[in-house]
Parts: structure tokens; C-alpha cells; sequence
């Protein structure tokens, strides 16, 4: 009886976005009937991927820097006689620069946008006869979706699950409309044919994903998928992002305030505070319509937490207009953030813009919001000592006896408990907080 042949290693490397989370987890997936198996060694690798993101400048050259040692790799294993390592990029870069990063980057076997890694094995087939296979700008994600392997195996109690792609709005900062194409929404049948799947595995916690999550199209909106999903056995929080305060209609706002299992978190970017900036990025909301949102969202649900996304040093933003978005800010009171400085990226409206800011005004600038940010994520979770918050357990801490979970707001808790709370929802008695936790002790029940 022969042997069956060892697995072959897969190490991905994850930059981004959620949404590219998602996707490395689905490309072990479809790699998985080849026989590769994942590791955390790219050295020992047979197949590595890097999952590229192209928001920011600095992302896209961490790309090449990566390939850079990925060569050195490759070659010192080859040169002791060792297998061969293929390597490939996928995401929005590789959708974007597909024919720079051959040019720049030799060593590159293929490249794979991210509405066709389905098509993977393959690539791979392929590129091992000849190199240079390229497969990008083809935004087919039903395709995907309906190639996909349909037994997906989720790696811990919470889930990323995918539900709409792409971008019709162009802000003019952003390369998601060309990198991932318009918007798609997958058909609510298959959403929840995967989500009773997850939770038929053990987890407990889904966030649906989307470029403009709130832009879903399938029947009943995202408040329609949300009431549905939440009737799943098992499935006992629903989270979503991003979103985009456009599509905030009147039924979502009301399904925070009575689907139990919505968590009270809510990510919804403004990006700035000035209405002048918000009108040269295209965002087509204003602050103050921006600010209404949110108080109707919190008079539907009291409780809920806020995050936000910002850019400073748009062009022409003047000091007077990162000043409305400092006031935006002290106005609406976020539980925590995304800030940015303003990245120039080839092919968007904005790189073109006149009145560019410089490096070192959006460097000050920057450090003003994330001061006032900061402040701001401190008090929220100060605010959490003494109250007792449902915990989901999802992972050993780095201390003897430690268990990690989340908050309902996100936040990451700490507590002494044993391994087999692992996987429950709990209640915690929050004793003591930091810039990015909280700690406490478990209420057990008293008869």
C-alpha cells in the first residue's frame, strides 16, 4: 500500500481590508483539494501568496519589499538543493499594477486579481509551464461566488462573510471602483446557505462584509439579510462594515433598535468634517446630514458604539477645514477610528487635484486627531468599568488561565477563565480599562 504524499505548505500573507481576510481564508479553500496545507513559515512554503491591498501608498510598496526577501527565499532554498517555491499576488494591486510588479518583481509567478483567485489552481498549473500568467480586470464576482468550494472551514467562533462587493459611488481619494469593480450584491439565499454552514461549526459571531455593505441589493436590503440571518440557530451576533452614510436607509436604522442579535457597533465613515472636502472627495453626503444619521441610528438604539474613518490632508483642505472636522468629531464622539493622511494614488481623481498638502502638515495634522481620537476611545471605554457586558470568547491569552473575547462594542476583554468558556457568550464584570481593552471577572450565577 503506497504512502499518501505529503501536503504541500501554503503561506498567505493578508494586507487590507476585512474583505481581504475573507479572501485569503476562501483562496486556503479552493487550494485545499491540491493538497496544500497552511503555514506559517514562508520559508518552508511551496506556495506563497501575498493578498495586496492598494488604499495607501506605503501598503503597496510593503508588496515589494515582501517579494524582495520572497526572492532571497526562494533562491537560497533552491541553491541548497531544496523544492521550488512558487510565488503569487493577488488583491487589489495585483489588479491595479499586475504588469508593473512583473516588471519590478521577476521573481513573481503569477498574478491573480481578487475577483478570480477561484481560478488559482489553475494559474498555478499554468505558471509552472510557463511564467508570467496574469488574470485581473475581469469583475466577475458571481463567477467566484459560484466556483467557490461550498464547505468552507471557518477557524474559530467569529466569521468574516462576504456579501457585497465593488463600488458605485468613486469617491475621488479611492481605487476600490477600478481595483474591485461596481457594486454586487450575492443572492440572500446563497448568504445564508453559508451562514447556517458557519454555525453549524461552531460559530457564533458573523460580520457581513462589503465594500458599501449597506448598499446590499438582495431582497429586503441589509435589514432584510440581517433579520434573516438572525433567525439561524447558533448564529447569536451580526455585525457589518463598511458602510457608507448614503445608504443608512430607515429599515436598517430601525433593525438596530430590534434585532437583538445586531451588536450595537456601528462603522460608518465620514472621512472629513468639512463640506467643501467632502464635496472635492465626492462623498455626496454633507456633515450635517452625516450628524442626522447618527442621531437617528441613536435614538434607535441608545447604547451603540461608533467608528468612523478620516482623512486629513485632502487636497486643499485648509486649516480651517480640518478644523470642522475636529469639531465634527467632538460632536459626534467615537468609540474608536480609522485616521488617515491623504495617499496620492495613480489613476484617481484626486491625485490630480491642484492644492496638494504637505507631508509635513498632514504628519501634524494627523497627530491632532489622533489625539483628540484617542481621548475620545479612552473615555468611551473608561465608561465600561463597573457596567457588566456579554463576552464573546474566542482565544487562549498570552497569560496562564487567560481568555481573550469581545465586547458587544468590539472591544477586545480580558479575563481569567477556563478553556472550556471558550466558544460562550458570557457575562463579565468590566473592572478596569485601557487604550485598547478591557479587563474584568466573570459574574457566575448565583442560585
Amino acid at each position: 500500500m503506497s504512502e499518501t504524499a505529503p501536503a504541500k505548505r501554503l503561506y498567505i500573507k493578508t494586507y487590507g481590508c476585512q474583505m481581504n481576510v475573507y479572501d485569503s481564508e476562501r483562496m486556503a479553500d479552493v487550494l485545499a483539494p491540491l493538497g496544500y496545507g497552511m503555514t506559517d513559515d514562508p520559508a518552508a512554503a511551496d506556495l506563497v501568496v501575498l493578498n495586496t491591498c492598494h488604499i495607501r501608498e506605503k501598503a503597496t510598496e510593503k508588496v515589494y519589499s515582501e517579494l524582495g526577501k520572497l526572492r532571497e527565499m526562494r533562491d537560497e532554498r533552491l541553491s541548497e538543493g531544496g523544492s521550488r517555491m512558487t510565488i503569487a499576488v493577488a488583491g487589489c494591486v495585483a489588479q491595479a499594477e499586475g504588469e508593473e510588479i512583473m516588471r519590478r518583481q521577476p521573481a513573481v509567478d503569477l498574478v491573480v486579481g481578487p475577483q478570480a483567485y477561484h481560478q488559482l489552481p489553475e494559474l498555478i498549473a499554468r505558471s509552472h509551464r510557463a511564467r508570467g500568467e496574469r488574470l485581473a480586470a475581469d469583475f466577475a464576482p458571481d463567477e467566484k461566488f459560484d466556483t467557490l468550494p461550498s464547505d468552507r472551514r471557518p477557524t474559530g467562533v467569529s466569521a468574516f462573510l462576504t456579501v457585497q462587493e465593488g463600488c458605485d459611488k468613486f469617491c475621488t481619494f479611492c481605487v476600490v471602483p477600478y481595483t474591485r469593480g461596481g457594486e454586487w450584491s450575492r443572492p440572500p439565499d446563497a448568504i445564508e446557505a453559508e451562514a447556517r454552514s458557519l454555525a453549524a461549526q461552531g460559530v457564533r459571531e458573523v460580520t457581513l462584509l462589503g465594500q458599501n455593505v449597506n448598499a446590499y441589493g438582495g431582497e429586503g436590503g441589509l435589514a432584510g439579510l440581517v433579520r434573516r440571518l438572525a433567525t439561524i440557530p447558533g448564529l447569536d451576533r451580526i455585525r457589518y462594515t463598511t458602510s457608507h452614510p448614503r445608504d443608512m436607509d430607515e429599515a436598517l436604522i430601525a433593525a438596530h433598535g430590534e434585532v437583538e442579535a445586531l451588536m450595537p457597533y456601528l462603522h460608518l465613515p465620514v472621512q472629513a468634517g468639512s463640506d467643501k472636502i467632502l464635496r472635492a472627495m465626492n462623498r455626496t453626503h454633507t456633515a450635517e446630514s452625516y450628524v442626522r444619521v447618527v442621531e437617528r441610528v441613536r435614538a434607535a438604539r441608545p447604547d451603540i458604539a461608533l467608528s468612523g474613518d478620516f482623512i486629513v490632508g485632502f487636497p486643499g483642505e485648509r486649516e480651517s477645514d480640518f478644523e470642522a472636522t475636529l469639531q465634527l468629531v467632538r460632536e459626534v464622539g467615537y468609540a474608536s477610528c480609522f485616521s488617515f493622511k491623504y495617499s496620492r494614488r495613480p489613476g484617481t481623481p484626486a491625485a490630480a487635484l491642484p492644492g496638494q498638502v504637505p507631508e509635513e502638515v498632514k504628519e501634524e495634522r494627523l497627530s491632532r486627531l489622533n489625539a483628540l481620537l484617542d481621548e475620545q476611545r479612552m473615555a468611551f471605554n473608561q465608561a465600561q468599568t463597573g457596567r457588566t457586558l456579554k463576552v464573546l470568547f474566542e482565544k487562549a491569552g498570552r497569560h496562564p488561565g487567560q481568555l481573550v473575547g469581545k465586547s458587544p462594542y468590539l472591544q477586545a476583554v480580558h479575563v481569567t477563565a477556563p478553556d472550556r468558556m471558550l466558544g460562550e457568550i458570557v457575562p463579565v464584570k468590566v473592572e478596569s480599562a485601557a487604550q485598547n481593552s478591557l479587563a474584568g471577572v466573570v459574574e457566575l450565577e448565583t442560585a
